[in-house]
């Protein structure tokens, strides 16, 4: 049985982080990211599917097409983020399953031929990596503010117009400035969200 993570590992990943709205002027090396995806992609996924695609928005021409697509609340946050992600889900992610799933030679056959169960396999899978890159990016000391403020059929035609790579969600990446925090907002309790049967 695995060892309880140290508390300062909870506080850094959870309890204390926060979603960022405001950025230091520091730069995000290329290194850093490559690292990021590099953990990310270890997180569990069904039939190790690993639906998840990462754009990493960083040149002044991206930026800009991304803004069009920004709803108005989160323009600030996206001009002056070090770097966005846009996190993706291919829609073929099932193409890969004979590298990722090698034990069953026909595993995608049954993406194929449900693609309900396809959609939801991609959407569901990539979501979960997300949760997973917002981890390893404040593993690597990182700040996040993930967004879904943001117009999906704008950003697909923008940067997956002629691929099956579908937009799930966005997240400002770098260095936040303390000073844009506001106070912490609360949480529902265990007996609010939870139950035993």
């Amino acid at each position: 049985m695995a060892e309880p993570l140290h508390s300062e590992v909870s506080r850094r990943l959870l309890t204390d982080a926060r979603s960022q709205n405001a950025w230091l002027d520091q730069e995000v090396p290329e290194t850093v990211l490559r690292e990021l995806y590099d953990l990310t992609k270890w997180g569990p996924t069904s039939m190790n599917c690993s639906p998840l695609r990462v754009v990493f928005v960083r040149t002044p021409q991206a930026r800009e097409q991304l803004l069009s697509a920004v709803a108005a609340g989160n323009m600030g946050k996206v001009r002056t983020a070090p770097v966005i992600a846009i996190l993706a889900q291919d829609t073929r992610f099932y193409d890969h399953l004979p590298k990722l799933f090698p034990h069953r030679p026909d595993a995608s056959k049954v993406f194929v031929e449900q693609p309900k169960l396809a959609e939801a396999t991609g959407f569901r899978n990539s979501s979960l990596q997300g949760g997973y890159f917002l981890l390893a990016a404040r593993m690597l000391g990182l700040d996040c503010g993930p967004l879904s403020g943001f117009n999906a059929e704008i950003v697909d035609r923008l940067f997956f117009e002629g691929t099956t790579l579908r937009v799930n969600f966005l997240c400002c990446l770098g260095y936040g400035d303390p000073r844009g925090l506001f106070p912490r907002h609360p949480r529902l309790d265990f007996d609010e969200a939870c139950q035993f049967l």
